[in-house]
């Protein structure tokens, strides 16, 4: 069995650390979306949703324009992913975003650093909109006791019986989708979060250690613990429970990505991951894929 450890924090062993990984360690992800355009983030292992369904509001669009890859205005030479979802209440005019990479994750520590937004760019606020990182295994019928979901989830407007800005963190056990019907573990952290955060979870010996900004927020366990592997998913959709009534005036958000990393069965804390990205930017190493995939390659639909 796996165990957490405590992390020696001293500068030497960081740049090991940072310097190994970016050499290729085997087990490995990290993109920090130094793409073109879409055509060439789809080449490198990335797909972008195009097909209706959970979550979001039913029948409403994924897919075209909702992904884009932008400059770092603060970062010379660095590129953004964007998420941008748009909605004018009702179905036909809802355009919602997500992108997901290879079922191939479980153990180990999952990372990314993401600008969350509390506003939208345009419209009233006031939706109840998610802005989402999260990894995750189909659910292939109600109440699936395989099923394994480990999420990050910003709901800048509130919603869902609470009007408060907060930041979910979920470990699933399983679901009914119809009617609801969820058992799993959560923290919520109430407050407002627009603007840039590292969220990083650790998982291993049935544990999992949420992260934010450096800073750890609850443990899951038990039941929750995942049972299989995972995609690394983002999205950024609306709850119909939460959409304004008023259907005149299209709202737009965005969610933009700098990073995203996962190291197969190695524990890393903040700092280390910190480290780690940072050697791989300095070296101008973009893009790292050492984990294999599950034989035979799993299904990624992303489609949930």
């Amino acid at each position: 069995m796996r165990h957490f450890s405590r992390y020696p924090l001293a500068l030497a062993s960081l740049l090991a650390a940072a310097n190994a990984m970016a050499a290729g360690t085997a087990g490995m992800f990290f993109d920090d979306f130094h793409y073109a355009d879409t055509a060439a983030l789809t080449a490198g292992g990335w797909k972008i949703r195009d097909q209706q369904g959970h979550p979001g509001i039913a029948h409403g669009q994924w897919g075209p324009g909702t992904i884009s890859l932008v400059d770092d205005p603060q970062a010379g030479g660095q590129r953004l992913l964007r998420l941008s979802a748009r909605t004018d209440g009702t179905a036909e005019g809802t355009y919602q975003a997500q992108l997901c990479h290879q079922r191939k994750y479980f153990e180990g520590t999952y990372a990314a650093r993401i600008r969350f937004t509390d506003a939208p760019l345009q419209g009233p606020g006031g939706d109840l909109v998610v802005e989402s990182f999260y990894a995750s295994s189909p659910l292939k019928h109600d109440f699936d006791p395989q099923y394994s979901e480990l999420d990050w989830e910003y709901l800048p407007n509130g919603g869902w019986g609470n009007p408060h800005s907060r930041l979910y963190s979920v470990s699933w056990q399983t679901v009914q989708m119809e009617p609801w019907n969820a058992f799993n573990q959560v923290h919520e952290e109430q407050r407002a979060l627009g603007g840039w955060h590292t969220v990083l979870m650790q998982v291993a010996g049935g544990k999992v250690r949420y992260f934010l900004d450096g800073v750890q927020l609850d443990e899951h366990g038990g039941r929750n613990y995942p049972a299989q592997p995972m995609s690394i998913n983002f999205n950024l959709w609306f709850s119909p429970s939460g959409v304004l009534p008023d259907t005149k005036v299209e709202r737009r958000y965005e969610q933009d990505l700098a990073w995203v990393m996962h190291a197969k069965d190695q524990l890393l804390s903040p700092a280390q991951v910190e480290a780690a990205v940072g050697a791989y930017r300095r070296s101008g190493v973009h893009h790292v894929d050492t984990v294999a995939a599950m034989a035979p390659p799993l299904p990624s639909n992303c489609d949930f």
